[in-house]
């Protein structure tokens, strides 16, 4: 920092501030530079801050490691809140079989660098690092950092996994990429035939809610209360309108059926079908288009007292005089059960009088601007919580010394289960979709400026001396061959389609920017369902193997 005069009269905070919001900006602006559709967003930090470093700019080491550490958690937090709602369903059917192919590269990969430590005498940690940058794991890279910080040996050489990181990362998109383009050639894809494959077999399968009015002619029925004829006809359909005698009235669970009833019935088609052959028939009379005072609204829960509430418990129908017809929630519409829990912005579908539903609206929140407020308390909770955990020491008996979670597996675990919830009591977990983009964009840029400056020097080094462009060679190597071995297998042994199998590279190297151009070449965001499936299990079993890996090596 001498060799700016304006920095030597500042104090040290505002020292490292100063450069951080220096390689920060530069960063960003650099990553929004396109060449064919490809930018580097938020990565181009990295760049900035090894041109700073080698440039001789750099911050206190003591604010440099605490803003490395810190920008890490909020980063990994923001990741786990993401992917938390998405990672047991991508468990389920064929994601099994997209995460066993993910853990393959991941296995390969690992193997790889065992055998580059082994034969190659390569330093453990550029080792661990050379991994790190070559999957781009930044998450990998701050576990392998705080695993070697464990052992005497090591704990001065997590600048050399800085290093292999920044030596490896730039050329993994790069070769990822013509992994992606070789593959098409080599397997001889017809893209256009793949894509309709494709979406053959990943159509949603999520049935569409229909509305039916029915005549009642099963006399079993007459005098019955609709509790009842719930319970006969299955969950599944929700009555919402009683028509008799020429009357429209709101269907409760204490309303009696009566002859010559129409009831209008929402739910699956299935569902409705079902429920027609019990009751009766489709009537020819359409009841919403008859004049009535019943009205219909879409709610949104924002009131803590609500949210995390059993529907049969809020007691809607006796309280207020409505019926929730249908819940939105993530995109997904579904009709309710009486012990289905409403979480915090769940959108419900009410019917009934206009003041009745005003008042039930009250109770349940509708506030628009509440969805937009980001609830500090349960995030900041939520870290100090993961670091807790990340503290605690897991034995296992064949491995020769514990494994910790740590900085970056801690809060990412706490946050993908707090991103399955959204209320703990009293207190809101909900965050908005752009809170999260900015928690995650500002730890990665923090992350990665201070990566940036650590490493510059030392690259530069590497590179004058010739031993850089030897570990940009075995970086390239474990940027490509498991992916390549693993894809071949998963078209020609599992005939995989290839748009699932870009998803499937993109997920596994956890590489958004492979990602952007795999969904430009198939001209389609399906390998995007892909890409989801396998990336939340990807990057909890990196940061798990980054620290297995040092373990393991350091023992050898």
């Amino acid at each position: 920092m001498s060799n700016i005069s304006i920095l030597a009269s500042q104090s040290i905070s505002a020292q490292s501030l100063l450069v951080l919001c220096l390689v920060i900006s530069l960063g960003l602006g650099l990553g929004q530079l396109q060449i064919k559709g490809l930018s580097l967003g938020t990565s181009g930090v990295l760049f900035a801050g090894l041109f700073l470093g080698v440039m001789g700019i750099t911050m206190d080491t003591d604010m440099l490691n605490f803003v490395r550490d810190f920008g890490l958690t909020l980063f990994l937090y923001a990741i786990g809140l993401q992917v938390g709602p998405s990672f047991l369903a991508s468990l389920k059917k064929k994601g099994l079989k997209l995460n066993l192919l993910a853990l393959a590269i991941i296995a390969l990969g690992s193997l790889f660098i065992v055998l580059i430590v082994l034969i190659g005498k390569l330093d453990v940690s550029l080792a661990i690092g050379l991994l790190s940058g070559a999957v781009t794991s930044t998450p990998a890279l701050g576990a392998a950092q705080q695993a070697l910080s464990a052992f005497p040996g090591q704990a001065g050489n997590a600048t050399l996994a800085n290093l292999g990181y920044a030596v490896a990362y730039p050329g993994s998109i790069f070769f990822l990429i013509l992994v992606m383009i070789v593959l098409k050639y080599v397997l001889k894809i017809d893209l256009d035939k793949e894509e309709k494959l494709f979406e053959q077999q990943n159509e949603p399968k999520l049935p569409a809610i229909v509305c039916a009015n029915v005549d009642v002619l099963n006399q079993n029925l007459i005098g019955k209360d609709i509790a009842t004829l719930a319970k006969i006809a299955g969950q599944g359909v929700v009555v919402t309108r009683i028509y008799h005698s020429g009357t429209q009235k709101l269907a409760t669970a204490d309303s009696i059926i009566q002859a010559g009833d129409i009831l209008h019935a929402v739910g699956t088609q299935e569902r409705v079908d079902s429920f027609t052959a019990i009751v009766g028939r489709i009537s020819e009379v359409e009841l919403p288009s008859l004049p009535s005072q019943i009205v219909y609204r879409r709610v949104v829960v924002t009131k803590a007292e609500a949210a995390g509430s059993h529907i049969g418990d809020l007691n809607l129908s006796n309280r207020f005089g409505v019926v929730i017809t249908r819940i939105i929630r993530a995109g997904i519409e579904f009709t309710p059960s009486s012990d289905e829990r409403i979480h915090f912005g769940d959108r419900l579908m009410l019917v009934g009088h206009s003041t009745a539903i005003d008042n039930a609206a009250a109770f349940l929140g509708d506030s628009i601007k509440s969805l937009e407020e980001t609830h500090l308390t349960p995030i900041f909770t939520g870290i100090a919580l993961g670091i807790l955990v990340g503290s605690i020491p897991f034995t296992f008996p064949t491995m020769p010394a514990p494994i910790k979670l740590g900085l970056a597996g801690g809060p990412l675990l706490v946050a993908m289960f707090m991103g399955n919830i959204r209320e703990i009591g009293p207190f809101v977990a909900y965050m908005p979709n752009p809170a999260k983009s900015m928690m995650r964009d500002l730890g990665l840029a923090l992350f990665l400026a201070c990566v940036g400056l650590v490493s510059g020097p030392l690259l530069w080094s590497a590179i004058t001396s010739g031993d850089g462009f030897v570990w940009m060679g075995l970086a390239a190597l474990i940027t490509m061959l498991p992916p390549v071995i693993v894809a071949i297998f998963a078209n020609r042994v599992m005939k995989l389609d290839y748009v699932s199998i870009l998803g499937i590279l993109s997920g596994s190297m956890t590489d958004t920017a492979a990602l952007a151009f795999a969904s430009h070449m198939v001209k389609s965001d399906a390998l995007s369902v892909c890409y989801a499936a396998v990336y939340p299990l990807t990057l909890l079993v990196r940061v798990i193997m980054a620290q297995v890996l040092v373990i393991i090596l350091c023992a050898l």
